[in-house]
């Protein structure tokens, strides 16, 4: 619900602070007085398009504060928190117009783009008039209309859901053929490509440990000779037998030596034992250095090959066994291309078929709801004085899509035997009036969170069709809060608040004024209606008349 407006310097508005009631607000004033003035500003807060200079003459910027009352379950709330906005009770929007014509949205005091504002302001008001119609005189939105209308929300969700299966698998399909005809293409290429590499068998890491095998192969080549020499220097016939005689020499000495060689004993043995240590190590390298000549011939042709074909192919060796699987997969996708086709094929014949079956549900649905739309429209239109129209829905094929298959058009015949057409090119501009409302009424399930807002939709009607419209009006404020701009006293009559807007002149300057009415006041304004300029006492009587009605 819009609790307050509060407007200042914008057009011809100076300063204005308007609270609005729950149920059916009317805003009445003479040609001119600046009732579209008013609506302009809202329009403005909420981000619609409107006109280009607002700012009030002589001021440096105009500003627009709106507050609306949100309950627990409103739309609106979801739009702010994926927005990463404040989410309360209470919904403030503030914008700012410079005078140099910048624009700055503010939604609960957090700057906003124009885009999440309207998107938020499209949860909170919609706009009804002979020329902004909500989007009733558009086909477009007819099927959304009767779906509204029917409640058949499960209906929807699976045609939407067998409609995304669908999808998904036709994509799957396409995307199966695709892979299937540029595989085709190169069929040669990978039969003699696996093969090769089949044969060669590549795998990870093995360009490396070749390599380092080849390097260790050709370098024992080099030094083996001279680690032999170096194993017979240190072996029996060498230091180790030097040594080993030294020592017999000693121990037949030492006897005699009165302790005198027992250091050098001792040094002599642990020399022994690093020396036979040492002789093992070189004899234990010379076993690693020995290999078969053919070894080396071997390693150095599997390298060579390894190398040769990761050139060929354009990778790293290490990438080769990666480069055989997928090739091998590739191949392997080919062979079994046709029967993956065929399986796809069928689950998209399948998924068509569910898809189709939903679409018929949804189709007999909407057919049983256009009937019951249609006579719901026939009782409305009846007390607005078009007894004689026929309101028809209409449903064709239509382009298969995620809701269904059905085109929908709302369409009138204002005379018996009169062609049907479309709304707006079929009603005269009173009669697009009072189809539009009907239509509003009936469809007005869901729109107790929307304020409906009337710009003088009762134009071009008067006496018991403008009574009508101002009882579909108040019916409709039952469930929603309803502004309506009006020059229909019977309209102004049923409002359960009532604004007049007026314009004035002083020191030059010219402004408009919105002023709640009391009751006395709202008798004379509604009195001026009757009337004209002059009020007289039977316009007053008639007033009171309505007022009590």
């Amino acid at each position: 619900m819009l609790r307050t407006l509060d407007i200042r310097d914008m057009l011809l508005i100076d300063r204005l602070e308007l609270d609005f009631a729950p149920g059916l607000n009317v805003l009445t004033g003479e040609t001119g007085a600046g009732k579209s003035i008013l609506l302009d500003c809202l329009g403005f807060v909420l981000g619609w398009r409107g006109r280009a200079e607002l700012v009030r003459k002589g001021a440096s910027q105009g500003e627009v504060v709106a507050v609306f009352d949100l309950p627990a379950d409103h739309p609106a709330r979801g739009v702010l928190a994926a927005a990463g906005l404040p989410v309360s009770d209470e919904l403030i929007l503030r914008r700012v117009n410079s005078a140099d014509g910048r624009k700055t949205a503010y939604i609960n005091d957090r700057r906003a783009s124009g885009d999440v504002l309207r998107s938020v302001s499209a949860t909170l008001v919609e706009l009804h008039g002979q020329q902004d119609d909500g989007g009733l005189l558009n086909a477009r939105g007819h099927r959304a209309a009767l779906d509204l209308f029917a409640g058949h929300d499960g209906l929807l969700a699976a045609t939407r859901s067998a409609w995304a299966a669908r999808a998904a698998a036709a994509k799957r399909l396409s995307a199966a053929q695709a892979a299937l005809a540029a595989v085709k293409g190169e069929e040669d290429f990978l039969r003699h490509a696996v093969a090769e590499l089949e044969k060669l068998a590549p795998e990870p890491g093995e360009e490396d440990r070749l390599d380092t095998q080849r390097r260790v192969m050709q370098a024992a080549e080099k030094i083996r000779s001279d680690v032999v020499r170096a194993a017979q220097m240190l072996g029996l016939e060498g230091a180790e037998g030097a040594m080993r005689d030294a020592d017999r020499w000693l121990q037949g000495a030492a006897d005699r030596a009165e302790g005198q060689l027992d250091a050098p004993l001792a040094a002599l043995e642990r020399a022994l034992i690093e020396l036979g240590e040492a002789s093992a190590g070189v004899e234990a390298a010379l076993e690693a250095m020995s290999f078969d000549p053919r070894a080396l011939e071997a390693c150095e042709e599997r390298l060579f090959a390894l190398r040769a074909a990761a050139r060929k192919h354009g990778v790293q060796p290490d990438e080769l066994a990666d480069l055989t699987q997928k090739l091998s997969d590739r191949l392997a996708a080919l062979d079994a291309g046709e029967e993956g086709i065929a399986t796809l094929e069928a689950e998209v014949a399948q998924a068509q078929a569910r898809y189709q079956a939903a679409a018929a549900d949804l189709s007999k649905a909407r057919h049983a709801a256009a009937g019951r739309l249609d006579a719901a429209m026939a009782a409305e239109l009846a007390p607005l004085k078009l007894e004689r129209a026929v309101f028809a829905t209409l449903i064709g094929a239509g382009e298969p899509g995620p809701e269904g298959s059905d085109a929908v058009a709302f369409t009138v015949a204002t005379n018996p035997g009169a062609p049907a057409g479309p709304l707006d090119k079929i009603a005269s501009g009173g009669e697009l009036s009072r189809f539009l409302l009907a239509l509003k009424v009936v469809l007005a399930k869901g729109a107790d969170a929307l304020v409906l807002i009337f710009d003088e939709i009762d134009r071009g009607v008067g006496g018991a069709t403008a009574d009508a419209v101002g009882r579909r009006l108040a019916k409709l404020s039952e469930g929603a809060q309803v502004l309506v701009v009006t020059h229909s006293p019977q309209v102004a009559a049923r409002g359960a608040q009532h604004f007049q807007v007026a314009k004035s002149v002083a020191d030059g300057m010219t402004t408009s004024r919105v002023v709640p009415l009391a009751p006395e006041a709202r008798v004379d304004e509604i009195a001026r209606m009757i009337s004209g300029a002059e009020v007289t006492d039977a316009a007053r009587a008639a007033a009171q008349s309505l007022l009590a009605s």
